[in-house]
């Protein structure tokens, strides 16, 4: 009886599948933790942060704030580096989209009350 593709252990697969599958695990941590650098270079060189939700970045926030906490618990290095990484480039996007809207709105109300 041939196994469901679920019941092979990592283990049992040999030196070379697991070389290749750490390979592609390391490589799509490199790629997804990478994706959030131009976003907060463009950030910093234009101050511009209106297409910016401060709604999906608080949850996916939150959520690798978890994966931090559940690579530490279980001590998975690659999964703890690579999202702790992450939550870094996330919290750099969403402080300063927040910081940008409030000097924003402090702009727009003190040139309202000097209007009055």
């Amino acid at each position: 009886m041939a196994k469901s593709w679920n019941s092979t252990r990592y283990s049992d697969l040999g030196p070379t599948v697991q070389d290749i599958t750490s390979f592609i695990g390391i490589s799509a941590a490199c790629c997804t933790t990478a994706s959030f650098v131009p976003q907060v270079v463009q950030i910093l060189k234009s101050k511009d942060t209106a297409g910016i939700s401060v709604a999906m970045y608080s949850i996916f926030t939150l959520g690798v704030l978890l994966w931090v906490i559940y690579g530490f618990v279980i001590q998975d290095m690659p999964v703890l580096l690579a999202n702790s990484v992450t939550l870094i480039l996330t919290l750099s996007v969403l402080v300063l989209t927040i910081i940008q809207r409030l000097r924003t709105a402090n702009i727009r109300n003190s040139s309202n009350v000097s209007k009055d």
